[in-house]
């Protein structure tokens, strides 16, 4: 969608573009940067609920009695219904106007937050997260639409710049601003906060925002393409996260899997024969464009991953509150904020190959040294290798989508961006099921000798169980009342020794995933369209 394909809709709220340039403006109405501070408030809201959560997820298992499952599809479902989403969000927003989709996104998204902060069990909060992505897929595209309809092209890569800066800070602050929220008021206050943010952002949004949509916008949805890749994805996360509980040679579990790769094979198979599909196959005979895709999902998969377990190790293992845990993260905020603006003019001066492979390769330098961490590392060590994880992070960050959008056909560049955030999301998913799934299998592989060698009393298979999925997020099994200091102090150490055990070998699997997306990075290039549509991605 460039500047000649926007067209007006509304008498009041919108105004024809002229092939110059964006639209003219009414007083606030239109105008660039006030519309990039209306956007950035609603996305700010999804980019912080992608991390802010994970602080809170040790406060909700307790409160609400969950296992390591359903804290995994607290953020499971979230990331999975926004991944899905977000393509066809963008076509909707293309054919019913990108103001009118981001206000009702803004707007679901915070009622659903509210639901989740009055939810009273497990699988309430989790059925609202869904509606939470959903609604976040809705605003995420048309606040991308709005920036690129309503800036000038000499403005637009700088507006995208302070965007891309937002979005970074927003996603890297969660956990210090969830550790502040779980600790002096509660883990609602998490989901709380976003209801008078939407309401300022709606309100801002009603003055601010005009509304535009393209001349060629589709006029049908792939509904089966939409069904086949949501069921292909729900099915191969649900196998991995299963996995561990019902054995990885169990029939169940590769009974999902095969249907994971069933519905792949049909969702590819229908999308070359629908007239409009939801991911242009064709996009794909770019190796370029195929090897940024891929190495979003690989980093996710890294980042995501990692960051779960840091939080049960930060606060289960050592003790902390959540705001000195938040507090803890936060040099990996910093390096994120500082080393986006220098990744980008790395880029700029030397195309995504060498920052992208470099900054992949400091990401697996970064997992592996977190795989050494141990019960009683100090503040110094695991403040370097979260500095070194921020560092690697914020090339790939910043490049991977110019890489995706620059490589792609100018007419499919908001698909091409649609789909860099669909690969984030899936790869967060998975990152977080795939080594979810390694700690279950570490810890139940390894608690009973353990607990055994201490010279601990024996456990029936029901207590074991019951131990294991304690210690899979870092808590120590409670005893009975009256039991000797002596035995606990041994059954805490049993407990730290075995989560360790199981991060550390999540976190090298982490490493090595970053280490083949070194290669992946290898095969990117700057496109030719890439001066037209660099700015693209930086969400």
């Amino acid at each position: 969608m460039t500047s000649q394909t926007i067209e007006s809709t509304g008498a009041e709220d919108s105004v024809p573009a002229s092939p110059a340039g964006p639209a003219p403006s009414r007083g606030l109405r239109g105008r660039p940067w006030a519309t990039l501070i209306t956007v950035a408030v609603g996305v700010m809201m999804v980019a912080l609920d992608g991390t802010i959560v994970a602080i809170a997820n040790p406060a909700i298992a307790e409160d609400l009695n969950a296992n390591l499952a359903d804290v995994q599809w607290i953020t499971n479902s979230y990331f999975l219904a926004l991944a899905v989403s977000l393509i066809t969000a963008g076509k909707l927003g293309d054919r019913f106007g990108h103001r009118q989709t981001f206000l009702v996104g803004v707007a679901g998204f915070a009622a659903a937050s509210g639901a989740i902060g009055l939810s009273g069990t497990i699988a309430m909060v989790i059925v609202f997260r869904v509606f939470q992505g959903l609604f976040g897929a809705l605003l995420m595209p048309a606040a991308l639409g709005l920036l690129r309809a309503t800036f000038p092209a000499e403005k637009l890569n700088m507006a995208l710049g302070i965007w891309g800066m937002v979005i970074g800070a927003s996603t890297a602050g969660g956990p210090i601003l969830g550790g502040v929220l779980v600790e002096h008021v509660n883990w609602q206050s998490v989901f709380f906060i976003n209801v008078p943010v939407g309401v300022l952002a709606v309100a801002l949004g009603v003055l601010i925002l005009l509304d535009h949509r393209a001349e060629n916008a589709p006029r049908s949805f792939d509904l089966l393409g939409i069904a086949l890749l949501t069921v292909a994805v729900f099915f191969l996360v649900w196998a991995l996260i299963k996995a561990p509980e019902w054995g990885w040679g169990d029939r169940a579990t590769w009974l999902f899997i095969v249907l994971s790769l069933i519905g792949f094979g049909g969702f590819a198979l229908w999308e070359k024969k629908v007239r409009e599909p939801l991911i242009p196959l064709t996009l794909f005979r770019s190796v370029p464009l195929s090897a940024g895709v891929a190495l979003m999902v690989l980093m996710a998969i890294a980042f995501m991953g990692g960051l779960f377990f840091i939080t049960f190790y930060l606060q289960n293992v050592h003790r902390m509150t959540p705001v000195e845990a938040g507090m803890h993260l936060l040099p990996l905020t910093g390096a994120m904020i500082v080393g986006s603006p220098l990744a980008g003019f790395m880029i700029t001066k030397l195309g995504p190959r060498i920052p992208l492979a470099g900054g992949m390769a400091a990401t697996a330098l970064a997992m592996y040294g977190l795989s050494t961490l141990e019960v009683d590392t100090g503040s110094g060590i695991m403040s370097l290798w979260f500095v070194v994880l921020g560092i690697g992070l914020a090339p790939v960050m910043v490049g991977a989508t110019e890489v995706i959008v620059g490589n792609a056909p100018l007419e499919l560049s908001g698909v091409a961006g649609g789909l860099q955030q669909s690969a984030m999301q899936i790869g967060g998913s998975l990152g977080t099921a795939v080594l979810g799934a390694v700690m279950a299998s570490r810890v139940n592989n390894t608690l009973g000798d353990n607990w055994e060698k201490a010279g601990l009393p024996p456990l029936t298979p029901a207590q074991l169980e019951g131990a294991s999925e304690a210690v899979q997020v870092g808590v120590v099994p409670p005893m009975p009342e009256g039991t000797p200091e002596e035995i606990v102090a041994k059954v805490a150490s049993v407990a730290h020794d075995t989560f360790i055990s199981g991060m550390s070998l999540a976190s090298l699997i982490a490493a090595g995933i970053a280490a083949v997306a070194v290669l992946v990075a290898l095969l990117t290039k700057r496109g030719e369209n890439a001066e037209a549509g660099a700015g693209i991605g930086h969400i």
